[in-house]
């Protein structure tokens, strides 16, 4: 298993996706140790006097935004002009997220903003996709959702919280299924199959969404447009 990429990658690509950002744009705020640097870049452009607007994904994007002193609105009353999220695994513009339990908040934030740019660390990227897929099921759909993972050739595991008993519960006091589906050869086709079980309420394949991605390395940050 790869290690996390330093804290200086994570910084580097967080804040190289900021650089997008301009006076009076409405920014998606991702979950996620390399988003939380962009966040904090943000806050220090408010400080200066820039004019922005941010939508949070998650309980901990929320409260982080409200420490720097960003103002924060929804996707009820805004859409973002630009998302800045992080990824768990990158393949060929595809994503998977989830680490953070927090993928079905991004999804609609990444989804609804005019682009989305994700910042990782060179231990993210991969060839093909093989990171289990977290799946955001309803209580009661926990064994039939897990049933049909199965049957899609999924082995599904039910996320334990850590430092407490019993399993993660999501912002949305849902559960979630990590996956392990091997390497992933259609993440498409795989994506449309999970969206369709019933009680599945978000996973965590984003596939389709990402405009840019910003690969924090040791030796500068590697911005690739799709």
């Amino acid at each position: 298993m790869k290690r996390g990429g330093s804290d200086e990658q994570k910084r580097a690509a967080g804040e190289s996706a900021v650089d997008a950002v301009s006076n009076g744009m409405v920014v998606g705020l991702g979950t996620g140790s390399t988003t939380a640097y962009a966040i904090r870049k943000l806050g220090r452009l408010i400080d200066d006097g820039m004019d922005i607007e941010g939508i949070p994904t998650s309980y901990q994007s929320r409260q982080l935004a409200r420490e720097v002193g960003i103002p924060l609105t929804s996707l009820e009353d805004a859409t973002p002009d630009l998302a800045i999220d992080g990824a768990d695994q990158v393949a060929d513009g595809t994503l998977i997220k989830g680490g953070g339990a927090a993928h079905t908040r991004e999804k609609l934030v990444d989804a609804a903003a005019d682009r989305l740019l994700v910042v990782v660390d060179p231990t993210k990227e991969a060839d093909a996709l093989d990171h289990p897929v977290a799946v955001e099921v309803l209580p009661d759909a926990r064994r039939t959702v897990a049933e049909a993972v199965t049957d899609l050739g999924g082995d599904p595991q039910l996320r334990a919280a850590e430092r407490k008993d019993g399993p993660v519960v999501t912002d949305n006091g849902n559960l979630v299924l990590d996956c392990d589906f091997g390497t992933i050869e259609d993440p498409a086709a795989l994506a449309r199959e999970l969206s369709m079980v019933p009680g599945v309420l978000e996973h965590g394949l984003f596939v389709g969404l990402a405009d840019e991605i910003h690969c924090g390395t040791d030796d500068g940050v590697r911005v690739k447009e799709l």
